[in-house]
């Protein structure tokens, strides 16, 4: 059958792969649940019959507030089919920024997951006057409404002629979600989302020559147009989706899925790099040489030109070593897709080399989210590139080298922000994605930095931040850094050192601790740092070196608000926080 609406992809799946046992699983308590297809679609079909019942009409806003797992994809098909309109909202969000939200949507009603939840929004009900209906996932005791009732209220209430007219009546074009981007300063931007935006992704994406499986782990936030559009391609491809339990069981998970694909952010796989690196300290003396032979061999590792030499070695470092850390970690996999932010060069090496082929892409939730990817092409995929344009997607790079796009995947606009749609999508239909770039020599297009984060110092110098920040967290002893300096006479930093492995490497040195303040500043530590940032100050030229920077004891996370969801710096928050810290910097 033609998918043209996003709800097109189940009654496909239905055609195409009805043997298929498993369509959806979440592990809940240490146990699998699953859903067959004709499980999957019964459950939708019910929970849009319940919303009907409710008095749930095409255009209404409903929300879904939870993590991943089977029945966030069965409400939002639910609320997709009978022409309301899906709007996904991260469960870590600011009470502020939860209030805004559903009162920007005028949102009529609204699934939450879970005890916490509930009462962190509980204090701004009364203010949301537009909302009719709230359900949670799971039964919290008799005085508030669940996803069951639901669905029983839906089998009560079966209207499936009335349900296959208003599927008819929905147009490819009109609005299917608005996904509100959780961003990194202002109030959040309700980024409106047509049918045929994703539903030209998932069958672009389906295209690209791969090795296309039947097994898909997921873990990164559904309410991410990156995650979800992913999620939304598993379906159409007719493969099983998991849902890991936690991030912290993700290995775990592997282990039992044994998927082929999954998608995470650089953050992810730095991790575990960093976890393999370790491991190799605690080998004898020729097995540590051995291991860290084929741990370098592994990041110069290229897909095209190696020559016979390489790949000899390579054959014996994959029997000796990597073959052991893919058996480690899971090792099934076909592809990885990483996206979010741009992954360091030797990172996506290494990982492909031992059997986890990286595949990074770009895009906004703006584009749907994919404007360029890698793919299994002639010159699709090389490191420290994001890959070639999507099909039907065109990419040009405009005043100051910004990277602007064009096609099926471009937004329909901000709700209820005409004014702000127009300074993003000019009247000849480019979106400018305020992001900079450049095109290899192949036609790879490759991120050079953020439009706005690029600042000038006082001698009329530009240092764009994010190239710096990228290059020394390539250090196993930085986490995260900000570089600052507009309009000072330096740049200077802020760096929250990678604690974990800080405290392996004050172990090895007899370094007694107790807290990170105490780490930060022990002398030894303090000049071993020092050896670090001059090392990777010789990257730069003079104007962009690091001349000051402060180590600071906190670990920068999405729980704190430090981080967006997809765990980039929020620079307008760390700035406020350490406005003291910053203004000595400086002094």
């Amino acid at each position: 059958m033609e998918v043209t609406r996003l709800f097109d992809l189940l009654d496909n799946y239905l055609e195409k792969y009805p043997t298929q046992e498993t369509a959806l699983a979440g592990k809940r308590n240490g146990q699998w649940i699953k859903y067959s297809i004709q499980e999957y679609v019964e459950n939708t079909n019910n929970l849009s019959y319940g919303m009907l019942k409710l008095g749930i009409k095409p255009g209404d806003k409903v929300g879904i507030v939870s993590g991943n797992r089977p029945e966030w994809n069965m409400i939002d098909f639910a609320i997709m089919q009978i022409g309301a309109i899906s709007i996904p909202i991260y469960p870590t969000i600011s009470s502020d920024d939860y209030q805004y939200i559903l009162n920007h949507a005028e949102m009529k009603m609204i699934f939450m997951e879970g005890k916490e939840l509930r009462k962190k929004l509980e204090p701004i009900l009364p203010q949301i006057t537009t909302l009719k209906e709230i359900y949670s996932f799971d039964d919290l005791g008799p005085e508030y409404k669940f996803l069951d009732q639901l669905i029983d209220l839906g089998k009560q209430n079966s209207q499936p002629e009335l349900l296959e007219k208003l599927k008819a009546e929905i147009n490819a074009d009109e609005m299917a979600t608005i996904i509100y981007t959780s961003g990194t300063t202002g109030n959040p931007k309700g980024v409106m989302l047509s049918h045929s935006n994703i539903v030209n992704q998932v069958k672009k994406l389906s295209g690209i020559p791969a090795s296309w499986s039947k097994t898909a782990l997921s873990f990164l936030p559904l309410c991410h147009a990156y995650e979800r559009m992913l999620v939304y391609l598993y379906q159409y491809l007719g493969m099983s989706v998991y849902y890991a339990e936690s991030l912290g069981t993700i290995a775990e998970n592997i282990k039992e899925v044994n998927p082929t694909m999954m998608s995470c952010v650089p953050r992810l796989l730095e991790k575990i790099y960093d976890k393999l690196y370790l491991s190799g300290k605690k080998l004898s003396f020729v097995q540590r040489v051995i291991y860290y032979w084929a741990f370098d061999l592994a990041t110069k590792f290229q897909l095209e030109g190696m020559g016979w030499w390489y790949n000899l070695k390579f054959k014996i470092a994959d029997k000796l070593i990597y073959s052991k850390w893919r058996a480690a970690i899971g090792g099934n996999f076909d592809i990885v897709v990483s996206g979010g932010s741009a992954i360091q060069t030797h990172i996506a090496s290494f990982f492909s080399a031992i059997g986890m082929p990286v595949f990074e892409g770009y895009g906004l939730s703006e584009t749907s989210p994919v404007i360029a990817v890698h793919q299994r092409v002639k010159h699709g995929r090389k490191y420290g590139t994001v890959g070639l344009p999507l099909e039907g997607v065109e990419v040009k790079l405009a005043e100051r080298d910004e990277i602007t796009c064009r096609g099926h995947n471009v937004m329909l606009g901000y709700y209820k922000d005409p004014e702000l749609t127009a300074q993003v999508i000019d009247a000849n239909g480019w979106l400018h994605t305020g992001d900079t770039g450049k095109f290899s020599s192949e036609g790879q297009l490759i991120i050079t930095g953020r439009l706005k984060s690029i600042f000038k110092t006082s001698f009329g110098k530009y240092v764009n931040p994010q190239a710096i920040e990228s290059r020394f967290t390539e250090s196993p002893f930085f986490e995260n850094m900000i570089v600052l300096g507009e309009n000072k006479k330096f740049a200077a930093a802020l760096i929250s050192p990678d604690f974990v492995y800080l405290k392996s490497w004050c172990g090895k040195h007899n370094i007694s601790f107790t807290t990170n303040d105490e780490i930060i500043e022990n002398e030894q530590v303090v000049k071993r740092l020092q050896t670090e940032v001059k090392k990777y100050n010789h990257y730069f030229g003079d104007f962009e070196q690091v001349k000051r920077y402060q180590l600071v004891p906190d670990e920068w996370t999405a729980a704190i608000g430090f981080l967006s969801p997809t765990l980039k710096i929020k620079r307008n928050v760390i700035e406020a926080h350490y406005a003291d810290r910053i203004e000595k910097l400086f002094s």
